[in-house]
């Protein structure tokens, strides 16, 4: 998928609570099995494993630094100018890779009123060279529209809550409209999804597992899915997803599963805040 700045894989590995030796080694092995995009934050609690992680396929020889896409998110909590800007500079220390490849504000948090004074300091961390692309997570339009009449600037990534119950047509929309890559957080809905009946029947068609056709789904619409899997047996099942190709019938069935609270936790970015 792409920006008009940056080029990111069709699928993202998710390390949402990945931490410690087997985080570690759970991040070595995505990078073995082909992922590039790597997907943290500072409240996962475990930039520090998946840096290691990231550093030992570089030790190994099994890419490049250029070729990964390491993200971190900036919490609630740090939005104020100085506490945003020295939370960038403790994820970098934190990942000892380098400048960090893609920052996001993990929350636009709109009671704090903050959002834009964090974007800001993004830009400001990019200008310093802490990162090299900024973006966003859970922002409507609404917010999206206040960061560019503010600053000018519209984010690279908005990575939103998105998957089959959720299918965030709308949003998907607007962002694609604004030059804005869209990233499918719980693209498969902790796997409540699995058994629906549009997902069986597509699997059945193509001789492929659920899991599979969600994350196919996804990319179909135009969406990065960023699934979390431990096991290198599930890191390659779900990187095969990207030889799967659904029908517009199966793609429609599936995204009429979507209904209007889907949300897994009622989430909603216009009041939910979270630090």
């Amino acid at each position: 998928m792409t920006s008009d700045e940056l080029l990111l894989p069709s699928i993202g590995f998710g390390t949402y609570k990945l931490r410690g030796e087997a985080g570690r080694a759970a991040v070595t092995s995505a990078i073995e099995t082909g992922y590039r995009l790597i997907d943290s934050a500072y409240n996962y609690e475990n930039e520090g494993t998946v840096g290691a992680g990231i550093r030992d396929a570089l030790a190994a020889g099994t890419v490049d630094r250029d070729e990964i896409i390491y993200t971190s998110k900036l919490p609630g909590r740090y939005q104020h100018r100085e506490d945003a800007l020295a939370t960038v500079e403790e994820s970098v220390w934190r990942s000892g890779i380098g400048p960090v490849d893609l920052y996001l504000i993990h929350w636009p948090n709109p009671g704090q009123g903050l959002y834009v004074e964090a974007w800001k300091a993004l830009i400001e961390a990019r200008d310093r060279g802490l990162v090299r692309h900024i973006g966003v997570c859970n922002f409507l339009p609404e917010h999206l529209e206040t960061l560019e009449r503010e600053t000018g600037e519209l984010p690279v990534v908005n990575q939103i809550e998105l998957h089959p119950e959720f299918p965030q047509t709308d949003a998907l929309a607007w962002n694609t409209d604004h030059g804005i890559i869209t990233e499918s957080w719980s693209p498969l809905n902790r796997g409540e999804v699995l058994e629906a009946a549009p997902v069986a029947a597509a699997a059945a068609a193509h001789d492929v597992t659920p899991g599979q056709v969600i994350l196919a789904w996804h990319r179909s619409r135009g969406a990065v899915a960023i699934p979390k899997a431990s096991s290198q047996a599930r890191q390659q099942e779900n990187l095969e997803s990207l030889q799967l190709d659904l029908t517009d019938a199966e793609i429609a069935a599936i995204t009429a599963l979507g209904r209007p609270d889907g949300r897994r936790k009622d989430q909603d970015p216009a009041v939910y805040e979270e630090f």
